[in-house]
């Protein structure tokens, strides 16, 4: 069994070294050869972690050929979404490095088992790999987890196939020994068990079996159609084509809204850079308009908008998940 446990600036200590010494102890136990290494997508250089900008060294570089277990971390810091150094900003720094690449050829890779713990899930979800994929992530980061059209699950550790995740920080414990009896067999797991005097918590979720019954009201999505002579008059106010500004918090977009009306109804496009992409469920209540979209810059999510007009200007915020309100800003171009 070959484990690799990646290591990037800003990583949770936790989320690395507990599922390293699970592994490491598994070959104690092990008949057959494990290796357990802290990687790193640079290759080897000294990585500083979020917890008090303490230091592992990765080994070498994150080889996707070899096969085996990789393991993402998550991140350490601020939880203020407000703070320019808060985790979802370190999960998105890390995107931004070779490692997107690396992950993304990891993910397609039959060879492989990717594994994640805590925020670990968010930076494969912020690259686009997690969409219509069973996961979970810390319960801070669950909502953003579904923004990214991930099928967030809350359970201590979920089992899509392929791909394995694990909740909260100490879930890596849980996680490690999962794949511990996975790979080498439920013995080798209860051995580390009796070892670290340490026994998983809850149950393994799997998309297996009968599901609960639920009991859940249906609402309507359809947008109302607009009746008042008001309601047609904001409707109005709306339409256009508005060059607009988004303010995120690694750096400015630019959007070009595209507003009409069909049937009594608002729709809308919004282009950016080649990509052009439909509002869904825009609605109007009085003078603000609400909708959702999916946008892959500067990251996968699914973005909330709500907007006002005054004149020919417009303004209003972009939210997704726990990520911080970005503000949007613009005017009507015709």
């Amino acid at each position: 069994m070959h484990v690799q446990i990646i290591l990037f600036d800003g990583f949770d200590l936790l989320d690395a070294i507990a599922p390293y010494e699970v592994f490491t102890a598994a070959a104690m136990y092990a008949k057959e050869e494990v290796t357990v290494k802290l990687v790193s997508a640079e290759g080897e250089r000294m990585v500083t972690s979020g917890v008090k900008q303490l230091k592992l060294r990765a080994s070498e570089k994150l080889v996707i050929q070899s096969g085996g277990i990789i393991l993402v971390p998550g991140a350490s810091g601020s939880v203020d979404a407000n703070d320019p150094d808060a985790i979802p900003v370190k999960l998105q720094r890390a995107t931004e490095t070779e490692l997107s690449d690396l992950l993304t050829e990891a993910f397609h890779n039959p060879d492989i088992l990717l594994s994640t713990v805590c925020g670990g899930s968010l930076i494969l979800a912020m690259i686009g790999l997690l969409e219509g994929r069973y996961a979970v992530s810390h319960h801070m980061g669950m909502d953003l987890l579904s923004t990214t059209g991930a099928n967030a699950i809350h359970a201590r550790v979920v089992d899509d196939g392929d791909l394995i995740t694990g909740g909260g920080v100490t879930s890596g414990l849980d996680l490690a020994l999962y794949l511990v009896e996975r790979e080498l067999g439920p013995r080798i797991a209860h051995a580390v068990e009796q070892l670290f005097e340490y026994e998983r918590r809850g149950t393994i979720w799997r998309a297996e079996g009968n599901a609960p019954n639920e009991s859940q009201k249906e609402d309507s999505l359809e947008a109302p159609i607009l009746e008042s002579s008001n309601q047609i008059n904001e409707l109005i106010d709306f339409q256009g084509v508005w060059d607009t500004t988004i303010a995120t918090p690694i750096g400015k977009l630019s959007v070009l809204l595209y507003l009409s009306a069909e049937n009594g109804r608002i729709v809308g496009t919004a282009r950016q850079g080649k990509e052009l992409v439909t509002f869904d469920n825009p609605v109007l209540e009085g003078n603000t308009l609400k909708w959702t979209m999916k946008v892959t810059k500067p990251m996968h999510l699914t973005l909330k908008f709500t907007v006002t007009v005054d004149g020919n200007e417009m303004h209003g915020v972009a939210k997704a998940g726990m990520l911080p309100s970005s503000k949007l800003s613009g005017h009507r171009i015709s």
